[in-house]
């Protein structure tokens, strides 16, 4: 595939980004050399070979949830500034 300064333009474009001369040169080697790896990993004889789907065997070990309580409701509003018996209130933030 050929990098030229088209394809470099609609991925600023869509990146939202903007290259002068000498960066969009600089682009343009950097993307020639990627797919150049690219190309480089196509010409691998794969056959026989299981797709990887996991890098290691292990098997993470997760801890069951549990609730623990570290402040009540009353202590989390003590020092809200404006709140009612059970919520805190804010100002709106959305219009209707």
């Amino acid at each position: 595939m050929e990098i030229n300064d088209a394809i470099i333009d609609h991925i600023a474009h869509l990146a939202r980004l903007e290259f002068n001369g000498v960066e969009k040169e600089n682009i343009k080697k950097d993307l020639t050399n990627i797919i150049g790896f690219i190309d480089q990993l196509n010409e691998v004889n794969v056959d026989g070979v299981e797709p990887l789907i996991y890098m290691t065997d292990s098997i993470n070990v997760l801890r069951a949830d549990e609730y623990k309580p570290e402040i009540t409701q009353a202590e989390a509003l003590k020092n809200a500034p404006l709140h009612d018996s059970d919520y805190f209130k804010i100002a709106k933030v959305l219009k209707s």
